[in-house]
């Protein structure tokens, strides 16, 4: 082409090089105008979001909320920070899971060291809670990280009459459109309606499970009844009839990511309340600093430090408080299970330095956890206490007082700040050993607490350890209306390997105990998803009568949810207690099997079917 422009005229030369160059300006004219332009839309497409903004509670003047951040484009975020402008008068008053800054309208969200990875298709939440005096309305346009985002909703879950008229028009408004506009749909994590109006506070009363209705988790109802459809097992469905604990061990729990939130568990609770009969919910406070500090399978998210222990309080606990307080939810008894595991671990474990660090933030992160909760009248808090194959050697049991009085003692209520204790939190222990009443009983010579089982604990089971644990307690001056509960979600025993009368032939203390005893594991020690455990007694109300100091049964672990993983050729996270392979020690030299089920891996929370299957067949009392 350009060698014929060479070879004609010099005036047409002339006319074809003029109408190149013309052609060529035009070319980078355009070029300058459209590789802009779809630079623009591959970042937007990059970059692209949506959000979900929903207020979990509200109440006059005040309004909890979570945001649900979802990166619906083509690249992985290392950090992001959204912003947007409140709809009505709202004011931040603190914040979880991100730092939330305000400047008149405009709210900025960034994330904190643990949470900004968002991978693409992926999600990140966070929440915040705030006062409003004249519209609490909802925001309707978002941004990530600059650029604004499309095919998000704005939802409320909650509205007060005053609000209800600002809320109309902005409950379902959509984020502003962007070059994401492909309706990218996001759920909230707290999607059911909150009751609204505010409630009356009933009188906080001794025995919260007397008298109450116990609400059912539709989240574990929802799992049972899939499990028992898919087995064809009328037992099996029965499991869900029964009451159990929402669980909320993370931060991002609050919310309700991958199980229902707290505000939509308490709301389901109101909505199922029959007229003049109070509905009780169960809650497991559990995410302290430097959580489970001697084991590995359920470690927190939260670090043991005085960092640490500021956000457990701002992001975890005053989040907790801020929904429960809501007055929507009033009318409910409200019974919270304290911090599984951490005061034993302060009782016997200090030889531990990962449990010597996290005392003090154990100490005082309950000390503030019951001061906020027992300042909200419908909430009864339970300290848990461990189980006989913990806390039953009489040293352990002695030393106990001491480290529960300078936790109750330091709150602003005192010994009022609690309503009592639970034994058994996601354990084995048999609640009774019907066969073996006598610890001290002599077979060949010995005494039958001094078999390798036993290892001179005297207390073989929870009814005698929770009753001298009682004794012990009130001695050292908590409050005799300070009972205890029980977990028995699984600790039944039943099925083929238990004993159904005393055998009184075996001619030595091992053999008898071997004979006699309804807890089948290899060693009192093991705690990980136990081969051969069955669900224990239903939920119930003073099992033993009024006088007794056993207060309730609860199922405070939902049958069928795993205790843990263990390190595998596919991951390295969990415990290698958790190993069927593996083994656990006593202390004295002695070596024994975990005792958990072969053959499976499940992460802690999450359904595992096989042990389902099994704790149903092996359930005793029969379902």
């Amino acid at each position: 082409m350009h060698e014929e422009a060479r070879s004609g005229p010099t005036t047409a030369r002339f006319r074809r090089r003029v109408w190149i160059s013309v052609t060529g300006a035009l070319g980078m004219a355009a070029a300058s105008t459209l590789i802009p332009a779809m630079l623009d839309q591959a970042q937007a497409a990059a970059n692209a979001c949506s959000v979900t903004y929903t207020n979990a509670s509200e109440w006059a003047g005040g309004f909890v909320a979570n945001v649900t951040i979802n990166n619906t484009g083509t690249s992985a975020w290392t950090a992001w920070t959204l912003t947007f402008n409140e709809g009505g008068d709202q004011k931040v008053t603190n914040s979880w899971s991100a730092t939330v800054t305000q400047s008149g309208k405009a709210i900025t969200a960034t994330n904190l060291s643990y949470n900004g990875a968002v991978a693409a298709g992926g999600n990140t939440s966070f929440g915040f809670q705030g006062t409003w005096t004249s519209s609490d309305a909802l925001p309707t346009a978002f941004s990530v990280n600059g650029f604004a985002c499309g095919g998000g909703t704005t939802t409320s879950s909650s509205a007060s009459a005053s609000a209800s008229a600002s809320k109309s028009a902005s409950a379902s408004a959509s984020a502003s459109a962007s070059a994401s506009a492909s309706a990218s749909k996001s759920a909230s994590a707290s999607a059911s309606a909150s009751p609204s109006g505010s409630g009356t506070y009933g009188t906080h009363v001794a025995d919260p499970f007397t008298g109450g209705n116990r609400f059912l988790n539709p989240d574990y109802v929802s799992e049972v009844n899939s499990q028992a459809s898919a087995d064809g097992s009328s037992a099996e469905a029965k499991v869900g009839t029964y009451q159990t604990a929402l669980w909320l061990d993370h931060i991002g729990a609050i919310a309700g990511d991958g199980h229902i939130g707290l505000s939509t568990y308490l709301s389901d609770a109101v909505a199922a309340a029959k007229s003049g009969t109070p509905e009780v919910a169960e809650i497991v406070v559990y995410d302290l600093p430097g959580r489970d500090c001697a084991a590995l399978a359920s470690n927190g998210e939260i670090p043991a430090t005085a960092a640490g222990l500021t956000q457990y309080e701002t992001q975890y606990i005053q989040p907790i408080a801020a929904i429960l307080s809501n007055p929507a939810y009033a009318s409910l008894r409200i019974v919270a299970i304290i911090e599984p595991d951490s005061l034993p671990n302060v009782v016997t474990n200090q030889s531990k330095t990962t449990c010597s660090t996290a005392t003090p933030y154990y100490e005082s992160g309950i000390t503030y956890a019951l001061n906020e909760l027992h300042a909200i009248p419908n909430v009864y808090n339970y300290l848990d206490i461990a189980h006989s194959a913990w806390l039953g050697w009489p040293n352990n049991m002695t030393a106990t007082p001491a480290v529960y009085k300078t936790v109750v003692t330091g709150t602003t209520a005192g010994y009022a700040s609690i309503d009592g204790f639970i034994s058994d939190t996601a354990n084995y222990t048999p609640t009774q050993e019907p066969y073996l009443p006598n610890p001290t009983l002599s077979v060949g010579g010995s005494p039958l607490d001094s078999v390798t089982f036993y290892q001179y604990n005297p207390t073989f089971d929870e009814l005698t350890y929770d009753t001298q644990m009682y004794n012990t307690m009130v001695s050292a001056g908590f409050p005799s209306s300070d009972k205890f509960l029980i977990d028995t979600s699984r600790n039944g025993w039943g099925g083929s390997s238990r004993p159904t009368s005393l055998n009184s032939s075996p001619t030595t203390a091992a053999a008898y105990v071997a004979a006699n005893k309804v807890d089948q594991r290899p060693f009192r020690g093991d705690w990980c998803n136990q081969n051969g455990a069955g669900i224990g007694a239903p939920p119930a109300d003073q099992p033993f009568g009024s006088s007794s100091p056993i207060e309730a049964y609860v199922w405070i672990k939902p049958p069928g949810e795993s205790d843990g993983d263990y390190p595998s050729g596919s991951h390295t996270h969990g415990d290698p207690h958790c190993d069927p392979a593996s083994t656990n020690t006593d202390g004295n030299g002695g070596t024994y099997g975990t005792g958990s089920i072969p053959g499976y891996d499940v992460p802690a929370g999450q359904w595992y079917a096989y042990q389902f299957q099994q704790l149903v067949a092996n359930a005793y009392p029969a379902l």
